[in-house]
């Protein structure tokens, strides 16, 4: 990556669990001292991985990132749910899972690959007349969500150790791998949230190939010196 290109650059990281995507353009902005920055595809806070950021001239692409092909690695957990299907809010409800079997896990996995249609999580950033749908849940607002169709080319649990199941899905932009937890849990009628989630790839470019951001602020901010 040459820092110093005047048409900008596309960046690509490896998100901090715990920070929102905003938070790693606000500190790119910040530390390159540009407004002209922006993501290619939020990560929720409690996942990590892939998050490309383009500067400049380059954030003309930004929607040419978006709209490619997503792959994740993940771990849900059978039996127990949250608001948020995930552990940003406490668990509120569980189930017995003593009845479910490896068999019965991944046949349910299958059935979701394929073009299906997906009601975002109440706890995501999709906007309902002008505000973010996290704010209302946050508020414990009731909010109604439309469903979307979403492409899933992949769902394969690659290790199961229940209640634990571990998985890798490819997918379309736009799909809430949350609202595939929570519609796998529901179809298994024992409730599962997302307990760790890894985006491995957006379109070609690959994790592997991501700057830690501590790594990445450091030499940008030695390249402006």
């Amino acid at each position: 990556m040459d820092t110093a290109q005047p048409d900008g650059n596309m960046l690509m990281i490896d998100k901090p669990y715990g920070w929102t995507s905003f938070d790693v353009v606000k500190k790119l902005r910040g530390v390159l001292k540009i407004k002209k920055i922006g993501h290619a595809g939020t990560l929720d806070p409690l996942a990590t991985g892939l998050l490309i950021v383009c500067t400049g001239k380059m954030t003309k692409k930004i929607n040419e990132y978006q709209i490619q092909e997503k792959e994740y690695e993940g771990t849900l957990v059978l039996g127990k749910t949250t608001p948020s299907v995930d552990l940003e809010t406490d668990f509120d409800s569980q189930q017995d899972i003593s009845h479910i079997t490896e068999a019965q896990v991944s046949q349910s996995a299958s059935s979701f690959v394929g073009t299906i249609q997906q009601i975002p999580p109440v706890y995501s950033a999709v906007k309902v007349d002008g505000q973010r749908v996290y704010n209302k849940a946050r508020k414990g607002q009731q909010v109604k969500l439309q469903p979307r169709t979403v492409q899933i080319s992949d769902f394969t649990i690659t290790k199961c150790e229940l209640p634990e199941v571990k998985f890798r899905v490819i997918c379309s932009k736009g799909t809430y791998i949350r609202s595939l937890v929570r519609d796998f849990g529901e179809l298994l009628k024992c409730g599962a949230y997302l307990s760790q989630l890894v985006r491995t790839r957006i379109g070609p470019h690959k994790l592997s190939n991501a700057h830690q951001l501590s790594d990445l602020v450091n030499q940008l901010s030695t390249a402006s010196k």
